[in-house]
């Protein structure tokens, strides 16, 4: 079982993906230029503006295999939500997924992962539940924070003793979401390089490089399923490419996996393709509704 399936929507959706950097969802703070460098030190508050809070529900499915690969078949469910508080974003992701195996039994996976990442982008705190046919095999909790000079450090209570050291200009989630929409707003930087934590493994922090893709007409490519608000996918969208890195692997050249979303610009991603070493999953979505914003903050 690969424990990254649907990280694309922690990174992108808390993707993201989903989820796994933020010079702010403001054009005129991004630079006009190819490549944004993720080297940066403290971040401004997180905006809410131009961006919808929402709950989704995606379907998964295998739609391809290499030669050779034990797992015939994956099925199931992701659903997501986020929504800002006074404080902070808020995440919650649920995973239910069966695994299909060419010369053993098959397994269903139940995932829990939540977040809570502060409008200041200077605390994180993250945990996640993973069971496998009804027995929990694995559990994760911890804490991250940012320094003044742009370093951090993330420290886990479950498993105990774990930390990692930070480098200067890593993001969050929320972050990172933000500062692609930013990116898909400038014409000419479609590129973006970020060093990402999101918490959701003990694997640390992971290299994202994204390439900002071409407008796209996300009504014409989603199914018309009464239970998707159209109202939130007629704005502007983009496809989006990324590609994710062991950081702390040096000798590694090779992406753990890549994805292609097509991503809104209100935040809301509505189609993804993720592409394994020995198998690709889709994400369709089959239901989404906004979650309103808080009335008003001191």
């Amino acid at each position: 079982m690969n424990k990254k399936l649907g990280f694309g929507i922690v990174i992108f959706c808390a993707l993201c993906l989903f989820g796994g950097a933020l010079i702010f969802a403001n054009s005129e703070t991004l630079p006009g230029t190819e490549l944004v460098s993720g080297k940066i030190g403290a971040l401004p508050k997180l905006s809410n503006q131009d961006i919808q809070p929402h709950k989704a529900l995606y379907d998964i499915k295998m739609i391809s295999s290499s030669n050779g690969s034990q797992i015939i078949n994956i099925s199931g469910t992701m659903y997501f939500e986020w929504k800002p508080t006074c404080e902070a974003w808020t995440t919650d992701h649920r995973f239910n997924l069966t695994y299909e195996y060419a010369d053993s039994p098959a397994m269903r996976v139940t995932s829990d992962f939540s977040t809570w990442e502060s409008l200041d982008g200077k605390l994180f705190n993250f945990s996640s539940r993973r069971s496998r046919d009804g027995d929990l095999y694995e559990e994760i909790r911890g804490q991250a924070e940012r320094f003044e000079d742009g370093t951090g450090k993330a420290t886990y209570t479950m498993p105990e003793g774990l930390e990692f050291d930070l480098p200067i200009g890593f993001v969050f989630p929320m972050q990172h979401t933000l500062d692609v929409i930013a990116a898909m707003k400038q014409p000419n930087a479609p590129f973006l390089n970020r060093t990402l934590f999101d918490g959701s493994d003990i694997e640390g922090p992971i290299e994202v490089n994204a390439f900002i893709g071409k407008p796209a007409n996300a009504i014409a490519r989603i199914d018309n399923v009464p239970k998707i608000d159209l109202g939130l996918l007629n704005g502007k969208a983009r496809d989006v490419q990324m590609a994710f890195f062991p950081l702390l692997d040096n000798e590694v050249f090779a992406s753990d996996y890549e994805m292609n979303a097509l991503f809104h610009e209100n935040s809301v991603i509505s189609d993804m393709v993720i592409d394994y070493n020995e198998f690709s999953i889709s994400q369709k979505l089959t239901a989404l509704e906004r979650v309103e914003k808080p009335l008003k903050c001191q």
